[in-house]
């Protein structure tokens, strides 16, 4: 099983460098140059890292196509996916056996409720390090026989900080986590 220090994920940011990512998340070959971003919102481009032949940080988008679908408008309404569900759900099922990537962060917006009002709360590190989301990813053939390369966030129950803002949070994976998490060879979803 994944270690995840549990946290719904709807914006967050990136703000730390394209070497202090390559760097906290042992990539070596980056495909784009991280700029500071402070509200980063679905269906926009995200930084993801990626295990191939070898670790490459590259940009998908906020969104996840699934292979088989026919509208890339579905993507819209996948930009999270539970952790509890994604062995069962047909959108999340195979990425999930082989499609894991991280989503590296700087922190993540929740907006707590109080009656009608509702309050932007940002949750990052302590010590501001920069974290991994758990995330997923697919490639879309496009009708004009390009490719469309896109993630989602895994959310999970909060922790108890995060349960004092909002009901889910995205799934931070500690640092053995992540590795486990975007290992190839493994495919048991258990």
């Amino acid at each position: 099983m994944v270690s995840i220090l549990l946290v719904m994920c709807g914006r967050f940011t990136l703000h730390h460098s394209t070497e202090d990512v390559a760097e906290r998340f042992a990539v070596e070959q980056t495909l784009l140059e991280l700029k500071p971003r402070y509200n980063i919102a679905p269906s926009q481009p995200v930084a993801a890292v990626i295990q191939g032949e070898s670790r490459v940080l590259q940009e998908l988008k906020w969104g996840l196509v699934p292979s088989w679908a026919r509208d890339p408008g579905i993507g819209n309404r996948l930009i999270n996916a539970r952790a509890e569900t994604l062995a069962d759900k047909p959108a999340f099922r195979t990425a999930f056996t082989r499609s894991r990537c991280l989503i590296p962060a700087s922190g993540y917006f929740e907006w707590q409720r109080s009656g009608r009002l509702r309050t932007p709360m940002l949750l990052h590190r302590a010590g501001g390090e920069p974290f991994a989301i758990a995330g997923l990813y697919e490639r879309w053939q496009t009708p004009e026989e390009g490719i469309l390369r896109s993630c989602t966030i895994i959310t999970t129950a909060p922790n108890e900080v995060a349960g004092g803002v909002h009901d889910r949070m995205p799934a931070i994976l500690t640092a053995g986590g992540a590795e486990i998490w975007i290992d190839r060879e493994l495919t048991d979803v258990d």
